[in-house]
């Protein structure tokens, strides 16, 4: 049996590489399609929250929609560490 908690839901679709405290952005490695829109869950040691995606960057350019291989800056509205896993619901 995989070691996922039975509340886990949402599609598995990144994961935090950085974090800029200061100014609440993550970077997020992206492994599938994420877009302007998007509902995600965000999950990691005692955090585990919900957002919309209302922007995301790359290399400080206004993007809709990431793939996967891309980097992507975007708003969080809670503290997240590197490694932290991104799914979208």
């Amino acid at each position: 049996m995989p070691d996922k908690a039975p509340s886990e839901e949402g599609k598995l679709i990144g994961e935090v590489s950085h974090y800029f405290g200061k100014i609440s952005v993550a970077v997020i490695k992206i492994t599938d399609t994420l877009k302007v829109g998007d509902k995600i869950r965000i999950v990691g040691g005692e955090t585990d929250f919900n957002q919309i995606i209302e922007s995301m960057e790359v290399d400080h350019k206004k993007i809709e929609q990431a793939k996967s291989g891309d980097s992507v800056g975007l708003k969080v509205n809670e503290k997240v560490r590197e490694g932290y896993k991104v799914y979208r619901l």
